[in-house]
């Protein structure tokens, strides 16, 4: 069993030092209640809606202070921290940089386990940001298998999939989901829950046209724990491999799923 805890924060937009000091106090008061793994939302630390002119300053490398900083800190308080950042990187041969909208999975001694960059980018970041690879590891942490999908990476079925099917525990996605688009956020995390039989922590941001509401699902698609739409809160929940093992019992689609696909693969061969 894990206690997991998703931190739904108010970022103000470009306010890097801000941010960051009420975003160790929030990971602090959830490691004191006990949380085995604690995520951020999506660009907390410089806010959705930063100064694009302002970019560089506002990133951060993998090797960064900032990143350098939340390892100690994950071995400090020995939890499992998903900590998303506008992360930059030189191009070969210096031809300028990429941006991505990237986030750290760093373990409860400290270690960077690896960084996962958004695959699927969300109109008008195209303009701004490069997507990662379409491939989606799956982190060995010490309070279980973690996947990371940032926000529109979770509103298509196959990223989810693959991280189920590579063993994930539970699939975080922190985001800066608008109220536009809140009704398919109220979809498509139990959805992917469902689909998948895997737990789905959606972290979102709240103010700034985010639509708040960060939630917990289980593997059978029920939401466990939801935030309010507008207010900053850690929510937190309990995750069991038990859980997971019933659910998958109980509605066998990744066993159905990797059958009907292996015999179909054997049947063309």
């Amino acid at each position: 069993m894990a206690k997991v805890a998703g931190i739904q924060m108010v970022s103000k937009p470009s306010g890097k030092s801000e941010n960051y000091s009420k975003a160790v106090k929030l990971v602090q008061e959830a490691a004191s209640q006990g949380a085995d793994i604690i995520c951020l939302p999506e660009l907390w630390l410089s806010g959705y809606h930063f100064n694009r002119e302002d970019i560089r300053l506002l990133a951060d490398t993998a090797e960064s202070r900032m990143i350098s900083s939340f390892q100690r800190l994950a071995q400090e308080i020995k939890t499992v921290l998903i900590v998303p950042f506008l992360e930059i990187s030189n191009t070969p041969a210096g031809y300028g940089s990429n941006y991505f909208i990237s986030s750290a999975i760093i373990d409860n001694d400290g270690k960077l386990l690896g960084i996962y960059r958004k695959s699927l980018l969300w109109g008008q970041e195209e303009k701004t940001f490069t997507p990662g690879e379409k491939s989606y590891p799956v982190f060995k942490t010490a309070a279980g298998t973690v996947g990371v999908l940032i926000c529109y990476d979770i509103e298509f079925p196959e990223p989810a999939r693959e991280l189920a099917l590579k063993g994930a525990d539970i699939i975080f996605a922190p985001s800066v989901w608008s109220l536009e688009a809140e009704n398919r956020w109220d979809i498509q995390l139990p959805c992917r829950a469902l689909d998948n039989t895997v737990y789905i922590f959606g972290v979102n941001a709240a103010g700034n046209g985010a639509c708040g509401k960060s939630k917990l699902v289980s593997p059978e698609g029920t939401v466990m724990s939801e935030a309010s739409a507008d207010k900053e809160k850690i929510i937190y929940g309990e995750i069991t491999r038990e859980t997971l093992k019933h659910a998958r019992t109980k509605i066998p689609y990744l066993k159905d799923y990797s059958n009907a696909f292996q015999h179909e693969k054997g049947h063309h061969s």
